[in-house]
């Protein structure tokens, strides 16, 4: 099969690209931010492509990251070319935060009261008149992920949208002021297509701070826990109501929903994730046979049922200082040789930010030669993904594939992903939610 990979930034697709290629399929791979000098990304890897328009007639299947070009994806889709990513209206949704709330609310699916404001100083008079922790995320911008924040209390969200109002920040479809919820944080994931909901729900559990215990800087994800399951309730109260209308929108592709389960059991959704999410793909790839079979199926109309159902799988995602904070300087985070990968543990390896290069060899006489080699082109470098019959196993085999690598430009990672649900997945069960999973 030939497959044409599409991601504007170096978010992860690469792995999915190289896999694909190790499967036998024939593969093309562009990159917006690629840059021979400041990111290489997939360079003597994989076939790249300098313009994308030229092979999607040449594609059997086109795989979008992000929301690139979603207009231009669904006339490409009408004519018959078949993408992942495609569906515009959807994915609105997930850009207008707004429309996520009222796509909920049109399913009869409850959501936390909240407050959309048309500008910072809106916000700010709201959040002083009501003097509590809110939540407060933009709406129409989802790409700087420093404009969502959880307040505890009205002072703090009061200092932070002041800060921002001081910082020039800008909201051109305002801002979405949710009352705070509190709980166990989980969310549900599925492949829609054609004729709907593909087997197999993903109930799973992001770690979205940067240091261990769940603190520090928001990076996206520095890992998540992850389970296909057949059944799933949490599916049935916040996923299965959208299902009609997302077939009707023509949307192919992963929707999830993330939510807070409270102490009475009320899973209250917070948003909506319409496109491949990062590191979740790189972790659900490891409960495949063969991705593409799979996505090409979903395209189609008719996914197979080659998934791994009920097993844990844990992600951990591998990254280089300055991660998460940009203004990364090559020679901090590119070329940076990645040692120790050996055929033991490469399939526990999704590389995300890598190419080929050079380090250095020593022979035996002390003298230094430059070989060609496996190197770092971007600081996200990869995701390290243990597989077992609980939180703690999977967690584990994960680690002793990070500990088997040397990389020489001090690399990080979350050594408790998923430590949270000790307690959690109990608090769960008591409610019906994330039946099968065990933490230990």
């Amino acid at each position: 099969m030939r497959c044409l990979v599409l991601e504007p930034h170096s978010d992860g697709l690469l792995d999915l690209a190289l896999r694909a290629q190790a499967a036998g399929h024939q593969v093309r791979y562009w990159c917006r931010d690629h840059d021979p000098v400041k990111n290489p990304v997939g360079r003597g890897l994989v076939e790249r492509v300098g313009e994308w328009r030229p092979s999607m007639r040449w594609a059997d299947l086109v795989l979008l990251g992000s929301h690139y070009a979603m207009p231009e994806m669904d006339r490409w889709a009408a004519e018959g070319v078949p993408i992942i990513g495609a569906g515009a209206a959807a994915a609105e949704w997930e850009l207008d935060r707004l429309a996520g709330m009222q796509a909920f609310k049109a399913a009869g699916i409850p959501v936390p009261p909240f407050r959309h404001c048309a500008t910072l100083e809106e916000a700010l008079a709201y959040a002083a008149k009501r003097d509590e922790g809110l939540a407060v995320k933009p709406s129409g911008d989802v790409t700087d992920k420093s404009l969502s924040f959880v307040a505890k209390t009205g002072k703090e969200m009061v200092w932070r949208l002041q800060r921002w109002k001081r910082e020039g920040k800008r909201f051109p479809k305002g801002l979405i002021l949710q009352d705070r919820v509190t709980g166990v944080e989980v969310a549900v994931g599925a492949w829609i297509g054609p004729d709907g909901f593909a087997d197999g729900f993903e109930v799973n559990f992001e770690e979205k701070r940067l240091f261990a215990g769940g603190i520090g800087p928001n990076c996206g994800e520095a890992g998540t826990v992850m389970m296909l399951t057949r059944t799933s309730k949490l599916a049935d109260k916040v996923l299965k109501p959208l299902e009609d209308r997302l077939v009707r929108l023509g949307y192919v592709g992963n929707v999830d929903v993330n939510c807070i389960v409270d102490d009475e059991g009320t899973p209250w959704p917070l948003e909506f994730t319409m496109r491949f999410g990062y590191p979740a793909i790189n972790i659900e790839t490891a409960l495949h046979t063969d991705p593409i079979e799979f996505l090409a199926g979903l395209a189609a109309g008719d996914p197979p049922r080659t998934r791994r159902l009920d097993t844990i799988a844990v992600g951990v995602v591998l990254a280089l200082p300055p991660y998460p904070f940009g203004h990364e300087r090559p020679d901090e985070v590119v070329n940076v040789p990645i040692l120790g990968v050996t055929p033991g543990i490469e399939e526990r390896l999704h590389f995300c930010n890598v190419c080929l290069g050079e380090a250095p060899e020593i022979g035996g006489n002390g003298s230094i030669t430059r070989e060609r080699h496996l190197v770092t082109s971007g600081s996200y470098v990869l995701v390290s993904v243990g597989l077992g019959d609980s939180v703690v196993a999977a967690r584990g085999q994960a680690h002793r594939a990070i500990e088997r690598l040397t990389i020489p430009a001090s690399p990080f990672w979350r050594n408790d992903i998923g430590s949270r649900l000790r307690r959690g997945l109990d608090e769960l069960a008591r409610h019906g939610f994330a039946a099968g999973m065990s933490y230990a």
